[in-house]
């Protein structure tokens, strides 16, 4: 029979975990990433937290610890790392909620090959894809080899190369795709030395942050999330990942979105 606590935590979003369960959130202050901390932080499994930013503005003493990370500084990355290890000693899971659209002027989505810019498409690759590529670097030795362990990036259904029906966004599609293959490429060396541990893309939805706000006018409503419908989703499918799903793209919804 059950018990009240067992049933509570039949509504775990991370009851396929084993306890202790030990998770640190990259990106805590964007819309999603505050948004997961907040669910985490909720959750029946009482998981221990850490909350990662490039601006330590996440409150702590709510069920959290918040230190800093600067996603464009490997020295900052391996310092984060260092302290989650001696904070935590192992992970069960890593979200890296971070990615970069626009900035002021200086980004803007390209709608032809007319906009492309020098700067702008380094940019958008450091944040999108060299800064994920550098935490798993540093955060892949840190997660649990005794279960189920994940390290999952914030992509996008525009880096599908198959999917593309529109171009444009050049910047934005080929960092997240780039991404993509970091990801696959860091699932099979994963596999060989941490066969429980998964490593995926997660595709939110379109989200009513400040990344998707210029770009919003289109979208129907019932497909324009909150940053907290996005992130319980995204936890419900990282909480039926398997060892089999290592190295793939889901969306919100558990679908897998091709490369």
């Amino acid at each position: 029979m059950l018990t009240v606590a067992d049933s509570k935590m039949t509504d775990s979003k991370l009851s396929s975990f084993e306890s202790p369960c030990n998770v640190a959130v990259i990106g805590a202050n964007g819309g999603i990433g505050k948004a997961l901390i907040q669910g985490l932080s909720d959750d029946p499994a009482a998981p221990s937290l850490i909350a990662l930013s490039r601006r330590v503005g996440v409150d702590e003493g709510k069920g959290w610890l918040a230190s800093k990370l600067e996603l464009e500084n490997e020295t900052s990355i391996a310092d984060a790392a260092d302290f989650v290890k001696k904070t935590f000693g192992t992970l069960s899971a890593v979200f890296v909620a971070t990615g970069l659209l626009h900035k002021n002027d200086s980004v803007q989505p390209e709608k032809s090959w007319r906009s492309l810019d020098a700067y702008a498409l380094e940019k958008v690759f450091r944040i999108n894809t060299v800064g994920p590529s550098l935490v798993a670097k540093h955060f892949l030795p840190l997660l649990r080899k005794d279960s189920k362990a994940v390290f999952a990036c914030l992509s996008a259904r525009v880096g599908s190369i198959e999917d593309n029906r529109l171009g444009g966004w050049h910047a934005y599609r080929s960092s997240k795709a780039a991404l993509n293959m970091i990801l696959k490429t860091l699932s099979i060396e994963l596999s060989r030395s941490n066969p429980n541990a998964i490593c995926v893309g997660l595709h939110p939805g379109t989200v009513d942050t400040a990344l998707s706000k210029p770009f919003q006018g289109n979208v129907k409503a019932e497909k324009l999330f909150t940053p907290e419908i996005s992130a319980r989703a995204l936890l419900s499918v990282v909480n039926r990942l398997q060892s089999t799903d290592t190295g793939k793209c889901f969306a919100w919804d558990g679908e897998v979105i091709p490369y």
